[in-house]
């Protein structure tokens, strides 16, 4: 029920936070999922998030040892 800064999850039926932390994400699934998930601004903001969902998403996959 509370966001600090802005109201683009408000309208979620659950906040990436809680969805994140109830599944046991981890660090960059959550920021991934965070970024994928969010609907805040332009198109060019939109770019911006998606490009860093893609950059956590790489990220995991070089710690995991997983080629893309």
């Amino acid at each position: 029920d509370v966001q600090i800064g802005g109201d683009h999850y408000k309208s979620m039926a659950i906040q990436p936070m809680e969805f994140c932390l109830k599944n046991g994400f981890d660090f960059a699934t959550s920021s991934a999922i965070k970024y994928i998930v969010r609907r805040k601004g332009g198109v060019e903001k939109r770019a911006e998030d998606l490009r860093k969902a893609i950059h956590c998403i790489q990220m995991l996959a070089e710690h995991e040892g997983v080629v893309l």
